[in-house]
């Protein structure tokens, strides 16, 4: 497993790495074959709700590694880790050293039983699981050196600043319509500045901090999810919009690394979110095979578009595309053209991003064009 997250990059110093060859993954997934407990990109459940959605689950090896790179935990430090399944709290433990303190919370008492008797089984400190909403943080540990989240976050509570050290870290899988990035926030001041970022996913958080997304479903097998509160499409009219010709419009850009791409479009664009498709809808050719698992798409209240790739050796493999339905598909297809091909000439890199967090009351007013309004503060990125 270590070697193949060394060759992944997903593990890229000697101490995560040292992490991960001491931590018995098993004993954190009681009842599961090694393999699974071993697997670089396989999660093991912990929970799911009656729904039948994950709860809990122990993240990949692959994901925990990625996000402790990005912590650059230090060992003395203080860390809280925020959702507790025991084997990243171990993780954590074995960078923090003996000279560190881990605390672990979760909402859920299943969960923190579980992680306690995890933990002792395994030999490590299990006193320090706390059973308690997240969003308030654990303020008898403050100031915390790192704050590790391991739920998607649709905003940062504002304990997790105020309880975070002035040259603290903040690691943080955090929502962005539709899109979900683990974001390594340093203190600045009241707000945070980033510092990297890497594509994450997560079960989302529960309590007071959870945030329900609006679906729309346009029908069977086609739906809209955003957060944006300036997206309101009329689900009939963009239903209707599906039975039109779908207009075609090619950038003359290329397509690559699409994971910043999308990161880019959905910043940059107005009135977004995110088009899933099923695999019976694109098989009849209603919507293009890049909906399958998500797209960024623009949306108003009777139209759409959203992206699209053709292969061009021309344009470095690919060439990056948009489809459009609707009354005002023409001007959506441009707007949108004009994206991707700002994004190839200006920002086709890794890392082009930097993300800044401000709470409400110190942030601007009015808010800079671009900026993500949350319950708590504001999101801006800038692009380089």
């Amino acid at each position: 497993m270590v070697r193949e997250l060394r060759e992944q990059d997903a593990i890229r110093s000697e101490p995560v790495a040292a992490a991960f060859a001491a931590v018995p993954r098993h004993l954190f997934a009681p009842g599961e074959p090694l393999e699974a407990a071993y697997a670089p990109q396989g999660i093991v459940m912990v929970k799911r709700g009656p729904d039948g959605l994950a709860l809990s689950v122990m993240s990949a090896a692959h994901l925990q590694a990625v996000m402790l790179e990005q912590a650059r935990i230090e060992p003395g430090m203080r860390v809280l880790e925020i959702g507790s399944g025991g084997c990243n709290a171990a993780l954590i433990q074995e960078l923090a050293g003996e000279g560190g303190h881990v605390t672990t919370v979760d909402i859920d008492a299943d969960i923190t039983v579980r992680a306690r008797a995890c933990l002792a089984a395994a030999g490590y400190e299990a006193g320090s699981v706390v059973l308690a909403d997240a969003e308030g943080g654990v303020p008898a540990g403050m100031p915390y050196d790192r704050i590790i989240v391991t739920a998607a976050a649709w905003d940062i509570a504002p304990a997790w600043i105020s309880q975070l050290a002035s040259r603290g870290r903040l690691v943080v899988p955090l929502r962005l319509r539709g899109l979900t990035r683990s974001v390594a926030f340093d203190r600045e001041g009241d707000g945070l500045v980033s510092r990297g970022y890497c594509l994450a996913r997560f079960v989302p958080v529960r309590g007071d901090g959870a945030y329900q997304e609006r679906k729309i479903i346009l029908r069977d097998g086609v739906v809209i999810q955003t957060d944006d509160p300036d997206v309101r499409p009329e689900a009939g009219a963009l239903d209707r919009a599906l039975d039109t010709p779908g207009l075609e419009l090619w950038s003359g850009a290329s397509w690559d690394l699409p994971d910043e791409l999308e990161l880019f479009l959905t910043a940059s664009l107005p009135g977004t979110g995110c088009l899933h498709a099923s695999p019976a809808v694109i098989d009849q050719g209603i919507i293009a095979q890049s909906a399958r698992l998500g797209v960024t798409a623009m949306i108003t209240s009777d139209s759409f578009a959203y992206r699209v790739r053709r292969a061009d050796e021309s344009a470095g493999g690919y060439e990056s595309g948009v489809i459009a339905h609707g009354p005002q598909a023409r001007a959506l297809a441009e707007q949108y053209a004009d994206a991707l091909r700002q994004w190839a000439r200006d920002h086709f890199h890794r890392g082009a991003a930097q993300f800044r967090y401000l709470p409400r009351d110190s942030a601007p007013v009015p808010l800079p064009e671009g900026a993500i309004a949350k319950r708590h503060g504001v999101i801006t990125i800038s692009w380089h």
